[in-house]
């Protein structure tokens, strides 16, 4: 009669199990680290504020009044100025970015978006009724930008700044910035209401390849109205008039010191947004 063979336990098995948990382990606290790390970092880039817009929109006369309280003769920028922006009542000191709005240069403000706190783009409301399909056409690509962030990245805010609304009229209901706010709201609406029934259509659209037509979005809203900046899916749109008086050398002391207060009067509603980012 033969004998029972002893069984024998494999100590291979359990360490291999082991050996799985450990990797696994390690694999999620990586994922997680990684998660963190980017989180994290997107929001300590997020430092700037980006000035947008057309040439001679106004946007360096707009920079250097936020810098130096007064606007500085300026001429068409061909490239990008930086400077710090620290308001009295501002949580914290900005970096502002002026991004040249040269057709050939203004896509670089693709390169500054991610670490971008917020975007003010900036319109020529005295000149907006006879080119509001080339504004129409900057801004949907800054749309477009925004809403093709990664979901890591925080989406900064926007401001539409209707600029040198002193040169417009005001009525017998409404002062001049509520009259530009007006002009401007209604002249991009219905462009980029345009731009998105052409896309929809298939026919191609100003200012785009064909293919970049087709692919380009950033007009999506609400509801299934026209296009309005209240109902715009990336994000809460706001609007303001401003305006500034260009100092010149030729002026005299109390005249400087008067274009000093008018300045601050025409951009209040545009330091009192900045100064309420944090």
């Amino acid at each position: 009669m033969a004998s029972p063979t002893p069984d024998v336990i494999s100590i291979a098995a359990p360490l291999s199990l082991s050996s799985s948990l450990i990797a696994a382990t390690a694999f999620v606290l990586a994922l997680i680290a990684v998660y963190v790390y980017t989180r994290l970092k997107s929001r300590v880039k997020a430092s700037d504020i980006l000035i947008l817009g057309a040439s001679d929109a106004g946007k360096t006369a707009i920079l250097s009044s936020l810098v130096y309280d007064h606007a500085l003769p300026t001429h068409t920028s061909l490239q990008t100025n930086f400077s710090v922006v620290a308001l009295p009542n501002a949580k914290r000191p900005w970096r502002v970015v002026d991004v040249p709005g040269h057709p050939r240069m203004r896509d670089q403000f693709r390169e500054f978006l991610p670490q971008a706190k917020a975007v003010v783009f900036v319109v020529d409301v005295s000149t907006v009724a006879r080119n509001g399909l080339l504004v129409a056409e900057h801004l949907h690509q800054v749309l477009h930008a925004i809403t093709s962030l990664p979901p890591t990245q925080p989406t900064p805010l926007l401001l539409l700044l209707a600029h040198k609304s002193d040169l417009l009229t005001s009525s017998a209901t409404s002062t001049a910035p509520q009259v530009a706010v007006t002009r401007l709201t209604t002249i991009l609406e219905r462009e980029l209401e345009k731009r998105r029934v052409s896309q929809a259509n298939g026919v191609g659209v100003e200012g785009l390849g064909e293919e970049e037509s087709e692919e380009m979005g950033g007009l999506e809203c609400a509801g299934a109205g026209p296009f309005k900046f209240a109902e715009w899916d990336g994000g809460e749109v706001t609007i303001i008039g401003s305006w500034v008086d260009v100092d010149r050398s030729d002026k005299s002391i109390n005249e400087k010191e008067k274009v000093g207060t008018e300045i601050q009067s025409g951009l209040q509603d545009l330091r009192s947004w900045i100064e309420q980012l944090s």
